[in-house]
């Protein structure tokens, strides 16, 4: 039997190759070029790597440059911003001491994130967003200054804007709408419903699905495939999370892509070359590269 922490076994290679929209390699076990080989043996040919506060969006940033397979993402993650607010040594940072908070705080942070968006190798502003999930009501104020500075620089640096949306769907789209989205914005870990869908794809907006579309208690994540436009549609792993049945629960990689691919091209009705074939060429449109 296999244990709980143990790597799934790798999956039926595609045919067509594609990218994974987003992905934590700096949280997986094992090398980065480790990584990158299990994920080429089976057809993901190309990943985004997403920061998620100041050291991993620099970590993000660094790899990238370093190899041609792997773009960056860079920003703050929702459940940061009220950390730096409130000098809360917890979280994404781990820095393991208390530091001084407030906006100035939070402006440094949001200051280090505009000069990495500017770096050529990143071609992404994200996960940025809103969170209810984990962050309580006292930490919104923050979330929402910190979604609408991250929409200023994916907008002046040309970058896309990659989305966290957690239990704050009207809010998201509300601030997007105020605020006027990139013209490339991508619905991360995408986790509305058809109708969401609906108004996502009106706004031109990419969803990405991740392994959580295969669990048995997403039927509202299978009803939003099914009736996205085939054009905005991305993939992705969010790895470590996320692992797709029936693996759930053990640890996720870009390897697993393709387990994904073929749910989601089951739910379309259509064949999984096809369904490659168009998340290939809508991620490489969305993030431009």
């Amino acid at each position: 039997m296999p244990t709980h922490d143990e790597a799934p076994p790798p999956p039926q290679p595609l045919r067509v190759p594609v990218a994974d929209s987003h992905t934590h390699l700096d949280m997986q076990s094992g090398t980065v070029d480790e990584a990158l080989r299990a994920a080429a043996s089976v057809g993901v040919t190309t990943v985004v790597q997403v920061g998620c506060d100041v050291r991993g969006s620099q970590w993000a940033a660094d790899t990238a440059a370093a190899y041609g397979d792997v773009h960056a993402a860079v920003a703050l993650h929702p459940n940061e911003a009220p950390r730096i607010v409130h000098g809360d040594p917890d979280g994404w940072s781990r820095q393991g001491a208390r530091e001084p908070g407030g906006q100035a705080a939070l402006d440094a942070a949001l200051a280090e994130i505009d000069r990495l968006a500017a770096l050529p190798q990143v071609k992404g502003v994200g996960e940025t967003g809103l969170d209810y999930f984990r962050t309580g009501p006292e930490g919104k104020e923050a979330q929402e200054t910190s979604f609408r500075a991250h929409i200023e620089i994916a907008k002046r640096h040309g970058k896309a804007l990659v989305i966290h949306d957690r239990e704050a769907h009207a809010d998201v789209l509300r601030i997007l709408k105020e605020e006027g989205a990139p013209e490339r914005t991508v619905f991360h870990c995408y986790s509305g419903d058809a109708e969401m869908a609906e108004i996502c794809a009106r706004a031109g907006y990419y969803m990405s699905f991740a392994g959580n579309v295969t669990f048995k208690n997403a039927q509202n994540l299978r009803d939003a495939v099914a009736v996205a436009p085939l054009e905005l549609l991305l993939v992705e792993t969010d790895a470590p999370f996320l692992t797709p049945v029936p693996y759930r629960g053990r640890p996720n990689a870009p390897y697993l892509i393709p387990i994904t691919v073929r749910a989601m091209a089951a739910v379309r009705g259509i064949e999984e070359d096809a369904l490659a074939t168009a998340v290939a060429a809508n991620t490489a449109r969305a993030f431009g590269y």
